[in-house]
Formats: C-alpha cells, structure tokens, sequence
C-alpha cells in the first residue's frame, strides 16, 4: 500500500475522500463500457465540477474553492480510482491546461464568460497548441489570426486536442504576426463559430475513450474581446502554463502507477502458480520493493517541484525533472505489473492493461522527455561555453 503523506489540511483530506467516493461509485464501474465505446457521457465533466475538481486553485469569485496545490495533488491521488485514464486525462485537461490560463490572464469579462462555465464544469474546455508541424517547437506554428473590423479572422488547424470534439470553447494558440516569438497570441474560440469543423477523431494506441481531434478553422470570425492577455505575448503564457500542466501530469501518473501496484500486488497475493502464490516467490517480492522505493522517490520529487512551485517559485527544472523520471519510471513499473497478470495482463477487461497501455502516452505529451531532459541542461548550464564561469 502507498503512502500518501503530505503537506495537507483537513480540507485536502475531504477533498480526496470526496472525489475518491465519486471515483469509485460513479466511474468505475462503468469504466470497461465507456471503455469499449471509446467514450464516455460528457456529463461527466458537470458531476466533477460540482465537487470543485476543476476549480481547486480558483477564486470563489469564480466558482473555485480557492485552494493550493496540494488540493491538487490530493485530487490526482483520489482520480486514479476511475480505473478510465481516458477520463483522467479528460478532466486533468479541463482543470489544468485551461482553466489556469483563463484565471491568470483574463479579464473579469472573459472570466464571467468562460472561466466561471469551465469550474462548474458545464462548459468542456481544450487547450489547441499542437499543429501537424508544430509539437513542441511552438514557436513554429502556422495557424493566424488577423484583425477585421474589430474582429479575429482564424484560418489553419490543430492538431493532437484532447476534449477537441467535444469542447465548447478552445484556449487557441494562433499567429498575430510573423515574429517567431512575439507574433503569438491566444483567444479564447468558442466552437459553435461557423467555419470550425473537426476533421477526424484520431485512432490512438491507448487513452481510447479521450477524444483527440484534428480541428480546421476556415476563416472563423470572433470578437476581438476574445483576445487571452496582451497581443503578441501568447509564447510567454504557453510557456509558463506549461509548468503547471507538467506538474500535473506528473501527479496524475503517479496516482494511475499506484493503482497498477494495488491491483498487481493483491492479484500476486492470490493468484497461485506450482502450489504457491506469485508473491511467495522471491523475485516477484523483490521486484515490487524495489518499485515501492522508485515510486515514492518519484512522489518525493514530485513534492518537491509542486512545493516550489506553491510558494512562488519558478520550479521549471524541478518539474521537468519530476516529469521525466515519474514518466518514464511509469512505463517500467506499469509493465511488470501487467506481467504479473500473465495473459489477463494483456486484455482490455482487466484494468492493469489499460494502466499500462494508456501510461505509454505521458513521456509525449505534455513536452517529450527529451524535452524535459533539453530543459533540465539548459537549467543545469550544461551548454554554457568552455572557458566561462
């Protein structure tokens, strides 16, 4: 069993507890139906806004609870018994990629219209970055918005949106000029605009219940209000939600490998092989210690960076460290404990395939590990010129 100990009040705690009992009684029993649907009821979002999951760190003003981090942490600990990482990845979207962005750069207007919708969780948000030539290289990107009386004219499309089907209104990155970085901008686009089609749903290897669409925006006229924070500073803001997105990332994986170890440890436990349990064996004990004591230092480290970060800190290198390792060490720990289950292990009814299968995802997204290792060097000073102090 895990421990979960951190720097937490009573609220943290009940908030756990809370989404915990949702997590359990309301999603996972459904999980392997939503599952074999690759979907599951957007209603979903409307139930999670009601505990407050998507406006943790949000002002009451607006619908948020008004918490810190370690709220957050206690959610993503508490989600990981969907037993749908489809789902989890969902909602992390919704109150991490999105909602942030809005609470920090929005005018009371903007929030009043979009940011207050996205907490209740009434209206689904995505974030649109990604271009099919655009990944991590934001800078790169190629989809533009100009101004005509007073309006946003948007051409180009997107690429890799999660929630990009089923969102309400997008967090857009767009090109306001031909500056490679100051010539971003972002808006806010709500998808009812005519001219905005998603294209295609894509068929992904894993998280296959989370819809990833390929958005085209053909000449999308919106008001130029709609504009998130100062023109031509779009780069800056990315860049530092990133953080954040990052951060949770790395907690949301955490939870889904604690739940790979629960299922696996107590199937070891009872599964029986040649007159005795999997767990009476040596190597099967052995080997789960040793990823005991590597999950918990990756949750350590992951404190530590959401620490940083809590009170005020940049925390970049701390969180690009956490990522990597929590990600990375999540593709070895999810596969022994899928190898445990033998056969079962490798079926879409047992929960710890899912778990192995949609974890692949995390060292891409949300910035590649080796992009987590370029910004770790950069950090660390690796490339500063010989001869330099």
């Amino acid at each position: 069993m895990a421990a979960h100990a951190m720097t937490h009040d009573a609220d943290h705690e009940l908030f756990r507890q809370t989404v915990k009992k949702f997590c359990v009684r309301e999603i996972a029993p459904h999980a392997g139906e939503w599952e074999a649907a690759h979907g599951y009821p957007k209603e979903l979002f409307g139930k999670a806004g009601e505990l407050g999951m998507f406006g943790a760190r949000v002002d009451p003003e607006w619908g948020g609870a008004g918490m810190d981090w370690w709220a957050s942490a206690a959610m993503y600990d508490a989600m990981r018994f969907t037993d749908l990482p489809s789902l989890n990845l969902g909602w992390m979207v919704q109150a991490d990629l999105t909602v942030p962005v809005i609470d920090k750069y929005g005018t009371r207007e903007q929030k009043e219209e979009f940011l207050r919708g996205a907490v209740s969780g009434e209206r689904v948000a995505a974030l649109a970055i990604s271009e099919p030539g655009c990944g991590s290289d934001v800078a790169a990107m190629t989809t533009t918005a100009r101004m005509d009386g007073g309006d946003w004219v948007i051409r180009g499309q997107k690429l890799w949106i999660t929630n990009g089907a089923i969102a309400d209104f997008l967090v857009l990155a767009v090109r306001t000029s031909e500056d490679r970085h100051h010539g971003i901008s972002v808006v806010l686009f709500p998808t009812d605009t005519p001219g905005f089609k998603v294209s295609r749903k894509i068929a992904k290897v894993g998280n296959v219940a989370s819809d990833t669409a390929h958005l085209f925006f053909d000449d999308c006229r919106i008001p130029g209000r709609n504009l998130l924070g100062e023109r031509g500073r779009g780069f800056q803001a990315i860049m530092d939600n990133f953080r954040g997105e990052r951060l949770a990332t790395s907690l949301l994986v955490l939870g889904l490998m604690d739940r790979a170890m629960e299922l696996a440890v107590e199937y070891a436990k009872e599964r029986k092989a040649f007159g005795r349990t999997l767990m009476e064996n040596q190597v099967w004990r052995h080997r789960f210690a040793e990823h005991r004591a590597a999950v918990e230092s990756a949750r350590w480290l992951t404190y530590h960076a959401l620490d940083v970060l809590n009170h005020g800190g940049r925390a970049v290198k701390e969180i690009a460290m956490a990522k990597l390792y929590v990600c990375d060490l999540a593709q070895k720990v999810s596969y022994d404990c899928a190898q445990v289950f033998g056969g079962f292990g490798y079926t879409e009814e047992y929960v710890v395939g899912r778990l192995w299968r949609d974890l692949r995802l995390y060292s891409v997204g949300a910035g590649t590990a080796e992009i987590m290792k370029e910004i770790i060097a950069k950090e660390e000073g690796y490339l500063r010129p010989s001869g330099r102090s």
